[in-house]
């Protein structure tokens, strides 16, 4: 999509960095002590805490990609915030408590507070350093997303600048400052997504959502002579190329010196051309949007209704609509939806992104993106399965949410703080079932990024509006790569450098070597982040929670839980969670493209890892405490 920079959301861009980096500033004359450093000195108050832990939960890939996935797939995309919800309540119950008992700055204290083992300090240093990382990615993800419509800047850029920031952040003030930019924007983002919402219900739904200020496009419809399946001629376009591509036809054509796509469809025994979005490969690695230059222009923002049903008439537009009638309409109307095919024509890739009419009943039930009922194959119910069990189980083994319980001063307030943040984070996931379907019926949607659906629909109704969510937004990636680089930082130098390697830091010493650990991840970040460009920050986070869930959950419930569990069980339950996801992740169908390969021809057909590694974690931790049963450990067990 061809962006520019709009001024009003540079003004607040400047005004949110500048609030955030004067708080960090701020609290860093305060930040002298390893335990202010790394978790606050466990002054935050609870309620603080709480809104707090949504500010950090509710990242790029709640607000950006859940939304995204909702407005491409529907009730799909629903599916992340029922998932993410869900796994709060794990951590309510069996968590959150014993969490600020045992531990003092990491999660690793926590986890070898009973047996001092170096093994558990090793794997669970690398474990948080892993799980964070692959959280990170989606974060700096989305930044990069933003920061194009809002400052009209390349990609690459946005990612430079979280990355710079954060590490000023975190290298200043550590947790404290982290705490309150995450109280500000959880805040915020809460306040602007439930405004949002109520301009989508007052809009209602129009078939021509002119209200964007933008001129809609009408797409082509052509009626093409055919010969078989061929396209002989169409009108007065030369017919150049017809591709099949997984069972469906694409073709170009050519008028006035320019080449465009079109899909080719037949109902009954009516063939029809329809006009489809583009983006090609020209010479001298020049790009083509819709057969012409990128500065052109001539790209479009799309997702509308085709057809709107009420009282079983249709209809031009609605008017205002309560929730449930908003939601109700939607499923008895037709939404029109874009799907990408990717294809080389003549050693050149294209991508084209043809229009899919969708049911409205088909968009508000599970089976566009998981394929689970008619038609689903056996790989695709387990990935389903898998990515469900990954959003319950990941959420209580987070190592930056889990940090939080640190900040506060007693386990009562752990445990307040947690129920204020399930609160705030049910009531945002609502929101965004609004704001995902919002984004899909007004014609804001950018095909090259799912992530810009929630900006582009507040950039709809109004470019104030657009500017402070994006802002905010901004500030959400922030807070939350903040909280990541700092559980990273203690993990470098708490756990690995002043625990495992006995560098025996000082207090001073500790702080300093967590800034410089600081400063190492965030810019390995920067690099992630602008490597994986593109996907959707949702479907990332859903590796985060698959690793977090398979390398961190087993160990800690067998901890609390099992009187026999040993060091030696819960360190081969977290290498095998590690090793067991990440090679299912690395050779998955997703990854096999980002290596230039046939996602088709992968190893195997998983996305989410964790119905494999999540048992086989289990599966380790028994097994390795069985076989290292002893009198010691017995002892040592019973006496913590």
């Amino acid at each position: 999509m061809i962006y520019g920079i709009s001024y009003i959301a540079l003004i607040f861009f400047v005004l949110f960095v500048g609030v955030v980096l004067g708080l960090s500033f701020y609290f860093a004359r305060k930040t002298s002590s390893a335990s202010s450093y790394y978790a606050a000195g466990g002054q935050i108050h609870w309620a603080v805490n709480g809104i707090a832990f949504a500010g950090d939960y509710l990242s790029a890939a709640s607000f950006l990609g859940i939304c995204g996935m909702i407005a491409t797939a529907g009730y799909d995309g629903f599916l992340y915030s029922i998932g993410f919800l869900a796994g709060w309540i794990v951590a309510l119950f069996l968590i959150a408590e014993p969490m600020k008992r045992l531990g003092k700055y990491t999660f690793t204290d926590a986890l070898n507070s009973t047996f001092k083992s170096r093994a558990i300090t090793l794997t669970a240093a690398i474990s948080t350093l892993i799980v964070s990382i692959f959280y990170l990615i989606p974060q700096m993800v989305g930044a990069g997303d933003l920061v194009t419509p809002l400052l009209g800047l390349p990609h690459w850029v946005g990612v430079v600048l979280v990355g710079i920031v954060v590490i000023v952040i975190v290298a200043s003030a550590g947790m404290t400052s982290t705490t309150y930019v995450q109280f500000i924007k959880g805040g915020l983002l809460l306040i602007l997504s439930t405004i949002l919402t109520v301009y989508i219900l007052k809009n209602g739904l129009n078939l021509q959502p002119d209200h964007t200020g933008q001129p809609y496009h009408r797409f082509m419809s052509l009626s093409p002579t055919m010969s078989d399946t061929t396209v002989v001629s169409a009108g007065d376009w030369k017919v150049v190329s017809q591709q099949d591509v997984k069972g469906k036809d694409f073709v170009k054509l050519e008028k006035d010196g320019v080449a465009r796509w079109f899909r080719l469809s037949q109902k009954d025994s009516a063939y029809t051309l329809a006009e489809a979005l583009s983006i090609s490969e020209g010479e001298n690695g020049q790009t083509f949007y819709n057969g012409k230059p990128k500065a052109q222009a001539k790209f479009f923002q799309v997702g509308h209704m085709s057809k709107i049903i009420v009282d079983g008439k249709e209809v031009s537009k609605t008017g205002a609509l309560g929730p449930f009638e908003y939601l109700s309409t939607i499923e008895k109307s037709e939404v029109v939806r874009f799907s990408e095919a990717k294809f080389t024509d003549n050693g050149k890739k294209v991508s084209v992104y043809y229009q899919a009419k969708t049911p409205g009943k088909d968009f508000m039930l599970p089976g566009l993106k998981y394929k689970i009922g008619k038609g689903a194959s056996i790989w695709s119910r387990l990935d389903f399965i898998s990515l469900m069990l990954a959003l319950f189980l990941g959420t209580a083994a987070l190592p930056h949410i889990l940090i939080r319980y640190y900040t506060v001063k007693s386990q009562r307030d752990a445990r307040k703080s947690t129920i204020l943040a399930i609160a705030a984070i049910g009531a945002f996931y609502v929101l965004t079932l609004f704001m995902g379907l919002g984004a899909a019926v007004n014609g804001v949607m950018d095909v090259e990024s799912s992530n810009m659906a929630a900006p582009l629909l507040a950039k709809a109704f109004g470019v104030v509006l657009f500017s402070i969510i994006s802002a905010v937004a901004f500030a959400t990636i922030l807070g939350t790569v903040s909280g990541l680089i700092i559980a990273s930082s203690g993990a470098i130098a708490h756990d690995l450098m002043d625990n495992y390697f006995k560098v025996n830091f000082n207090d001073d010493k500790k702080v300093r070597a967590g800034k410089m650990a600081a400063f190492g991840v965030g810019i390995f970040a920067i690099a992630l982040g602008i490597l994986f460009k593109g996907m959707n920050v949702s479907f990332l986070v859903g590796w985060a929670f698959s690793i977090a869930a398979s390398a961190n959950l087993p160990a800690i419930l067998f901890l609390l839980f099992w009187k026999r569990t040993t060091a030696k069980g819960i360190s081969w339950s977290i290498v095998t969670g590690i090793v067991s996801s990440l090679a299912i992740i690395l050779t998955s169908p997703t990854m096999w493209d980002r290596y230039g390969l046939d996602a088709s021809t992968a190893i195997h057909k998983l996305e989410n890892p964790a119905i494999i590694s999540f048992p086989l974690a289990i599966l380790a931790v028994w097994l390795g405490s069985l076989a290292s049963q002893d009198k010691n450990a017995a002892v040592q067990r019973t006496e913590a």
